[in-house]
């Protein structure tokens, strides 16, 4: 096992290089009106990704206008007096590219992929709608109820969804990751055109935006296009959101959902800190290993003792969140195998947690999860998209990009011990919030296809 960790190793020392070469060749720059611009050369391929990331998502919001984000990127897609609705997309599409955008809890972005020759039309686009929509309010009145009915299809028909946004809403109490990223029914009902209005006015600016390009470009003819297309905009006064800090847990938290569902399901959160909200920054690094150790794979501690080996889970997993913009939770859902019931996979559940606060990982294990994610980061740099990704999340949760060169070298410095050290301290009943999926009979009705559960809401 040990060689075969040693051979994986070093197949990807070469990649790591070019990564390390890649990193090298990004370059930072900053308008007179306040925007970011980031530009990152990568020559494998004639094509280019430009993404739009604004410093605005759901824990923005307070109560009465959730959901407004995601209506408002709804509406960035209907127009401007240059170009009227639908002209964006039919543009990029005549030009042979694609597009796009999602909203998150902490940022909204929108991307178009191009042939690079054609960096400009994206640009010329983007700046026409950072700064002059129409909003008119039919069509707004039409997103929302698209919105509204968006809604009821990922989440009130979708049980499993529905269960994982009670979840959320009972372990955060006062964080504005207590809100769903897709609004309450009752905020979208609500929710009129000067409210958006507003919204847009506010933080739609350059001052408030991050431009990030990835691709087979010069990074000074992208800085002369980006002052060209977007130097002109106005910035707006920005006000930056109160702290709204979780207050602390102070006891296991549960909730229990019933809805129409063929199976039961469980999911489990401790609160925990993100990479920009801990104390000590490896923490955020000795989850990410623990999540792996848990979740890494067909051969990791779930999937090899849960699933194929008591079999009392049909499914289950872990996961964290290292890049959001406040504390966060650690997360573990699954579904019992028949036979078993909830209780049986929380108990399992809770053993391995357990295990992980008092026994170290081994080396051998260790090692295994280490490969696994530096592997795993080495494939996603084959992406230009996912490398703009990487630094849009950095830059616009307040995290430098610059981060993302020392993360494998952050993966292998972490100690079984460590790994140890945020079990015992972050994976405690205190920190602890449980919700389980009890099935109410189906009535006969043809269930809806189960929709994406998670952070974000594309157009």
């Amino acid at each position: 096992m040990r060689r075969w960790i040693l051979s994986i190793l070093l197949l990807f020392f070469p990649f790591t290089l070019f990564a390390a070469e890649q990193a090298a060749a990004t370059h930072e720059y900053r308008l007179k009106n306040g925007l970011k611009l980031i530009v990152k050369e990568d020559h494998r391929a004639p094509v280019v990704v430009s993404q739009v990331w604004y410093k605005i998502g759901s824990s923005y919001e307070y109560s009465g206008i959730t959901g407004i984000s995601h209506v408002l990127e709804h509406m960035m897609f209907k127009g401007t007096r240059k170009y009227p609705s639908g002209e964006f997309s039919r543009i990029i599409s005549a030009n042979g590219g694609r597009e796009n955008a999602f909203t998150g809890n902490d940022y909204t972005a929108y991307f178009q992929q191009l042939e690079q020759s054609r960096l400009e039309v994206s640009f010329r686009l983007e700046a026409d709608r950072m700064r002059n929509l129409t909003l008119p309010e039919d069509e707004f009145l039409k997103e929302v109820q698209v919105v509204m009915e968006e809604r009821r299809l990922r989440t009130e028909d979708n049980p499993q969804a529905l269960t994982y946004e009670q979840f959320n809403a009972t372990a955060f109490v006062n964080s504005p990751y207590h809100n769903p990223v897709i609004g309450w029914m009752n905020d979208l009902e609500n929710l009129n055109i000067e409210d958006l209005k507003d919204w847009y006015r506010q933080w739609y600016a350059p001052n408030n935006a991050t431009v990030v390009v990835v691709g087979d470009v010069e990074p000074g003819k992208v800085l002369r296009l980006a002052k060209k297309h977007f130097g002109r905009l106005k910035p707006s006064k920005l006000t930056p959101p109160k702290p709204r800090l979780e207050a602390e847990q102070k006891g296991l938290r549960r909730v229990t959902v019933k809805a129409p569902a063929q199976l039961p399901y469980l999911v489990m959160g401790y609160k925990v800190p993100s990479l920009k909200t801990s104390q000590e920054d490896w923490e955020s690094y000795a989850l990410d290993v623990l999540a792996g150790v848990l979740d890494g794979g067909a051969s990791a501690r779930i999937s090899r003792e849960l699933i194929r080996g008591s079999q009392v889970a049909a499914s289950a997993g872990a996961g964290y969140d290292m890049t959001a913009r406040l504390d966060t939770l650690f997360v573990l859902d699954g579904t019992p195998a028949q036979g078993h019931t909830a209780a049986d996979l929380e108990d399992a559940l809770r053993q391995q947690i357990l295990r992980l606060r008092e026994e170290p990982v081994s080396e051998e294990e260790l090692d295994r999860i280490k490969a696994q994610v530096v592997a795993s980061n080495v494939y996603q740099l084959d992406s230009v998209f996912y490398q703009a990704m990487q630094i849009g999340v950095l830059e616009t949760v307040g995290l430098d990009w610059r981060l993302l060169d020392e993360y494998v070298d952050r993966i292998r410095a972490v100690t079984a011990e460590q790994v140890r050290a945020v079990a015992r301290k972050y994976l405690v009943e205190d920190r602890l919030t449980i919700a389980e999926l009890v099935p109410l009979p189906m009535d006969g009705q043809a269930r809806r296809p189960a929709m994406p559960m998670g952070g974000s809401h594309g157009h």
